[in-house]
């Protein structure tokens, strides 16, 4: 079995402040950093993280990064053991981001896509050739093509995830009935059902009566996470920790949940592996450096809060 990442990859440019920039404002950063990141990268190294030591289960990632400036990005997914043959090399700057991480560990940020806006169908149709029935595909909005990705995975029988971030209004354009599994926040929830934000239940119900086929993972924030698909309901709280940096809490979620899942874990399991891997990530800074292996998230003891 595979699992495909097909997402963004950027170069994140991370600047610790007393608090975000205010209009007008001129601020000191304390810190800065420059880490391997995006959406598509992120989860990846969530998924290998997340796979361990188990066999049977191939990662990859496809996407678009610059001949000039990609190498760190390249040399990322060689130290995580994954293949970077499906990556586009393009004459124009990788995506790129520019984070704010204030005292609190919330962060800004400001993206550019660059080369991750610059697939084509004959480079996806190439990608897509790699993989076949049964194969898991994960995508978020950080991408071009999303429609002919999306239409050409369902043809070949893959399993789609799809995230919705960042979310906007061309997404409900999307070939979105041929969706396995949304991945969404409350605000993606209520934007996806077309209906306006509510409690869990409510968003999970819209959600899954628009989309009967899909299941749902609904992150709720400080009231943790809810699951639906045609078997049931299943929720997951949040652990008590420390929180250094937000940046790829969403992603590592994804990865872990996604890989669980594909190990043939019940789903109450898989949520409670990919909250303890997302809370270890908060109380870490940076994006990808911040995600834990899978040993790390077995001797977790991390407790529930109340």
């Amino acid at each position: 079995m595979k699992i495909v990442n097909f997402g963004s990859l950027n170069i994140d440019h991370v600047y610790t402040v007393p608090h975000f920039v205010r209009p007008g404002e001129t601020l000191a950063a304390v810190r800065r950093d420059i880490f391997p990141g995006g959406k598509g990268l992120n989860q990846t190294t969530a998924l290998t993280r997340a796979l361990g030591k188990a066999s049977g289960i191939e990662i990859c990632i496809a996407g678009g990064i610059g001949k000039n400036d990609g190498a760190i990005l390249k040399q990322a997914i060689i130290d995580m053991n994954v293949d970077t043959a499906l990556l586009g090399e393009y004459d124009a700057p990788s995506g790129h981001t520019f984070i704010q991480v204030d005292a609190s560990g919330q962060n800004s940020i400001v993206y550019y896509a660059g080369t991750n806006k610059m697939q084509t169908k004959d480079f996806i149709d190439g990608v897509l050739a790699h993989f076949s029935k049964g194969d898991f595909i994960i995508l978020q909005n950080e991408i071009n093509m999303l429609d002919y990705i999306i239409e050409k995975a369902h043809e070949r029988g893959l399993v789609i995830f799809f995230n919705p971030s960042p979310f906007e209004k061309s997404i409900l354009d999307l070939p979105l009935h041929y969706v396995d599994c949304f991945l969404v926040n409350e605000v993606e929830a209520a934007d996806i059902a077309g209906v306006p934000v509510g409690n869990g239940d409510e968003l999970l119900r819209a959600v899954t009566q628009k989309f009967s086929s899909a299941s749902v993972v609904l992150t709720l924030g400080k009231h943790g996470v809810a699951y639906k698909d045609a078997s049931g309901t299943y929720r997951h709280g949040v652990y008590d920790v420390d929180v250094v940096d937000t940046t790829a809490a969403g992603d590592t979620f994804t990865g872990y949940f996604i890989v669980c899942r594909a190990l043939g874990m019940p789903v109450e399991k898989a949520l409670e592996y990919a909250s303890k891997a997302s809370s270890i990530a908060v109380s870490r800074k940076g994006a990808s450096p911040s995600i834990p292996t899978f040993d790390e998230v077995e001797r977790c003891t991390l407790a529930l809060k109340n």
